[in-house]
């Protein structure tokens, strides 16, 4: 992240990249009308340097994604940026609600909130908190489907793979 003579810039946003069992996370902060909140996640293949959190919510989030490593029923309480268009939320609402263990597909959710499957595609891939809001339990009615905008077997899909058996649906 460009640093700035700005000290006040320097302190409201803040990147790190920590240890995953299925690569890298890469963790944002930022400040947001005077309260830090997470701002993104991002999948990282496991060759990115590694790099601390520099703030106190970058630190705790970094500790609740390590409980959730260690133990798929954990529940993430973290103070989030809102984010997306009004579909999205309400894609990433009805995400929220899948019990841990269990999939859905993107026809499931299309139906239940009156979408296209695509369209739930789409505001999966632009989903800034793929870790907290589950993406990953959002699969095709013929297998896993794509994950992060990608729809071939690659870094997300082993990301998706992964988190799926963490959560004891594959």
């Amino acid at each position: 992240m460009p640093r700035t003579k700005d000290s006040a810039t320097i302190k409201s946003a803040s990147y790190c990249v920590i240890e995953a069992p299925f690569g890298r996370l890469g963790i944002a902060t930022e400040l947001v009308d005077g309260s830090l909140m997470l701002s993104k996640i991002d999948y990282l293949p496991a060759t990115k340097a590694l790099s601390s959190p520099q703030n106190a919510l970058a630190k705790e989030v970094a500790k609740q994604c390590k409980a959730y490593f260690k133990d798929p029923n954990y529940q993430f309480d973290l103070p989030m940026k809102p984010s997306g268009t009004v579909h999205q939320q309400k894609v990433w609402q009805s995400i929220r609600k899948i019990p841990m263990g269990e999939a859905k597909t993107y026809g499931e959710i299309a139906g239940a909130i009156k979408s296209g499957p695509r369209a739930v595609g789409t505001a999966c891939g632009a989903n800034p908190f793929p870790l907290i809001t589950p993406c990953h339990r959002v699969v095709s009615a013929q297998g896993i489907g794509g994950f992060m905008k990608e729809n071939s077997p690659g870094l997300y899909r082993q990301i998706k793979t992964w988190l799926l058996r963490h959560e004891g649906v594959l």
